[in-house]
């Protein structure tokens, strides 16, 4: 057995291959609201939240024009984006709304409520909050009991920042 990973450890970014970057770039900056914080030319760019250096690389070194990999091959499932609370996460969906992008689902897992989407690339994008750990779901045992109900938008818009 091997030493498990240091606890604190997280995932710092996610760099995406794009077909057009000025298109990824109005999506994550100008729906999602991620800050530019570098750019390189018109191959590639930086976004944040809240001052970190990046953690949204996009480019299009190998990928310009390209299309979304077919259904049924390995690849990015979706990213992940942690909302610290259910009035900035009712914020994303408002964004998600105004900007006329459609839904591929929203879930309440029970440790959290997420919505999913597609970026223009067709990568995967959740967007979503946790619950704090004191709520989390457990079985008898103790062990987690996440779920997947439907998640109420209406009560969730209605919280938006």
């Amino acid at each position: 057995m091997t030493n498990p990973v240091h606890p604190e450890a997280r995932i710092g970014h996610v760099h995406l291959k794009v077909a057009d970057l000025e298109r990824a770039i109005a999506f994550y900056a100008g729906v999602l609201g991620f800050a530019l914080t570098q750019r390189y030319g018109a191959q590639a760019a930086f976004l944040s939240a809240g001052g970190y250096h990046h953690h949204i690389g996009l480019n299009t070194w190998e990928s310009r024009n390209g299309t979304p990999p077919p259904p049924g091959h390995t690849g990015l499932y979706h990213t992940a984006f942690l909302y610290p609370d259910r009035a900035s996460l009712g914020d994303a969906l408002r964004r998600v709304i105004e900007a006329g992008i459609p839904l591929d689902g929203a879930a309440d897992h029970g440790v959290s409520e997420a919505i999913y989407l597609r970026d223009p690339d067709g990568n995967g994008v959740e967007l979503y909050r946790d619950r704090p750990e004191a709520e989390w779901p457990r079985d008898t045992e103790g062990n987690l009991a996440m779920i997947n109900d439907p998640l109420d938008l209406e009560a969730l818009l209605a919280e938006a920042a």
